[in-house]
């Protein structure tokens, strides 16, 4: 006799598949604990879960043992336990947005007509730290090393949005004016923070657009920016216009950032 993947008895011998089924329903219940804004009830959790409570508790419980899951003693409510706060602050450590978003930019250039890198903020302004030439569409003006304009780039746009207006005041005073370009208006900033995208025709190069969206960690800090560079006539399809913005919301996923898309 052994146990299913649910707990139940029964008369098969024990199964690999149903070991690495019980990891996955346990692996839902934390889900559920660690998208919950609060401890959760026992009935509650199972309903997310969809499972019925006296599943939820067996696993629950078994999460306890292990620290993994938390019982209040008086509500009875379950939360997140010490064990995977400890994992979770481990996993964190080994969180490079640069590299995540550099990871998804190179996938995204090999499969669309535009160049697409990652920049960094420095003292100068933004700072390509990772290029990736298409296949499709392999001219632009912008190269690893560059540093691009504080007010006239996709990116300068994006950094300034999110970034102390302190930190833009020294790179704009050490880029020339013809480079750098005209401050935006308020309103322009206040778009490109509420929609996370930015987007500029033939700032760079005659029927050039650059496209920038943010990378935030997992304090919803920006982190770093991805960036398109493409001509906007091989953009035929409105999914096209939008694969950078979905590229970056997978990168959000692994960074912590996703909060700052959600709604979007």
């Amino acid at each position: 006799m052994s146990e299913d993947a649910d707990g139940e008895t029964t008369g098969q011998s024990p199964k690999r598949s149903g070991n690495i089924q019980s990891v996955s329903i346990a692996t839902r219940f934390l889900n559920i604990l660690a998208n919950g804004s609060e401890a959760m009830a026992l009935g509650v959790i199972a309903k997310q879960a969809g499972t019925g409570s006296p599943t939820a508790h067996r696993y629950l419980q078994s999460l306890v043992k292990e620290g993994l899951v938390m019982q209040d003693p008086q509500t009875g409510h379950y939360d997140l336990g010490p064990t995977a706060l400890s994992i979770g602050i481990g996993a964190l450590k080994r969180v490079n947005p640069v590299e995540i978003a550099a990871r998804h930019t190179k996938q995204l250039a090999s499969g669309y007509a535009a160049s697409a890198g990652i920049a960094i903020w420095t003292e100068r302004g933004p700072t390509v730290v990772r290029w990736y030439r298409s296949a499709l569409f392999s001219i632009s003006s912008v190269g690893l090393g560059d540093v691009l304009p504080v007010d006239n780039s996709a990116c300068g746009l994006v950094f300034q949005a999110f970034l102390p207006e302190s930190q833009i005041n020294v790179a704009r005073k050490l880029q020339p004016p013809h480079f750098r370009g005209k401050p935006p208006s308020r309103k322009i900033l206040e778009t490109v923070r509420a929609e996370c995208w930015a987007e500029l025709t033939d700032h760079l190069l005659p029927g050039i657009t650059g496209q920038a969206v943010p990378v935030f960690d997992a304090q919803q800090e920006i982190a770093c920016v991805m960036t398109t560079v493409t001509n906007l006539g091989l953009m035929h399809k409105p999914e096209d216009r939008k694969a950078l913005f979905d590229c970056a919301r997978q990168a959000a996923r692994e960074t912590g950032g996703l909060d700052a898309f959600t709604g979007l």
